[in-house]
Parts: C-alpha cells; structure tokens; sequence
C-alpha cells in the first residue's frame, strides 16, 4: 500500500516514499560525497539553518538548547569529528541533511504501524525511545507519528523504525519544504548508494 504522509499545526514537509532499497554497510565509494560535504560545511558553503531554528522556535523550543538534527551535524564537522557512517541510506540522508541545513528523517515502512505518518504537535506525555538514546520526549513540539504514536522528530528518530540493512522500503522526511534541485539530487544519491526507487507521495 503506498505511504501515505499528511501535516498537520500548520506544518509542512517534504516526504519521499523509498521502495525496492538495497541498504548496505557503509560504502567506501561514498568517501568522495562525504568528504566534499564535509570540506563545504567547514568552509561555510552550507544553507542557512535559520528557517529550521525558526521552526523549532515557533514550537517554543529553543534550538540552541535542543538541537537539530543538520545543526549537530554541522557542529559536529566544524569540531572536526566528521560524519559519522551508520549505512549506505543514513549516509546520504546525513549529506543532505548537513548541505541542505534541513533536518532529515528517515523511517522502515515495513516497521511502522500503518500506511500513513502524520507530523503533528506531540501530544502531552508522548515520546519514544531514540537511536542510542534514552526516551526522548515530544510533548509540545514537532514529531511524526504513525498509529502507534510518535516515531521521529526533527532532532532524532526512534529505534522502534530505524533503517538497518534489512529495510527494503522507507519514508524520507525533510522537515521543511525543498526545491526541485534538492529533490533531484536526492533521488539521485539515493539511486546510486541505496539502489532504491524514489516516489513523492
């Protein structure tokens, strides 16, 4: 059944439905993307973060306090750290999302609860527990969810619907819309690195 992504509080995203995925360990032949992205956020050839500060500001969140996802990391590589490698997907969302300055999320269909993801306002006591993370709260701010609540939010994903290398199908989430360019390219890294088909849902 196709994913179905819906918005709601005003928000707006771009969604990518991922099928037919071949998501691997880390790729050496991804070496060159990553270091260009890295050699670009250390030289300040990165988008403007500031709509997705505005963002979390309009949440009442303050991101200098709790941060997003392309904000940690860009601190991250200016520290000289460098991205981290999880998989061949995780890898390019973590390009994008740096380049791009727009929190990425990414989700296994095949783990969540029903055909559709809303990203909504959490909901009083709500949250899940996060990739190496304890519980990670959503109460009052932006999160998607599927039937069995929240699984993601624009600063960390849930272990409940990680991408490992045994997902063959996943949802893309950026948390603001994107150009055609943008859209483009990744669709294109995708193709290239997770050997998926990419549609807009």
């Amino acid at each position: 059944m196709p994913l179905t992504v819906r918005c709601e509080d005003g928000l707006e995203v771009t969604a990518i439905e991922l099928r037919e995925l071949e998501v691997r360990p880390p790729l050496p032949d991804f070496d060159a993307e990553l270091l260009a992205a890295e050699r670009a956020a250390a030289a300040g050839l990165v988008a403007d973060p500031a709509p997705t500060r505005a963002l979390f500001r309009r949440f009442g969140v303050d991101p200098t306090k709790v941060r997003p996802s392309n904000e940690a990391l860009l601190r991250r590589v200016k520290r000289g750290e460098g991205l981290p490698r999880i998989n061949s997907l995780v890898d390019v969302g973590n390009v994008l999302s740096l380049l791009l300055q727009v929190p990425v999320g990414l989700y296994d269909l095949d783990r969540l609860a029903g055909p559709e993801l809303v990203v909504r306002r959490g909901r009083a006591g709500e949250g899940y527990a996060g990739i190496g993370k304890a519980r990670v709260n959503v109460e009052g701010r932006v999160c998607v969810a599927d039937s069995d609540g929240p699984c993601g939010n624009p600063s960390g994903d849930s272990e409940r619907t990680q991408i490992t290398t045994a997902t063959m199908s996943a949802a893309w989430i950026y948390f603001l819309p994107i150009d055609e360019t943008a859209l483009e390219r990744t669709a294109e890294l995708v193709a290239q690195y997770g050997r998926g088909l990419v549609r807009v849902p």
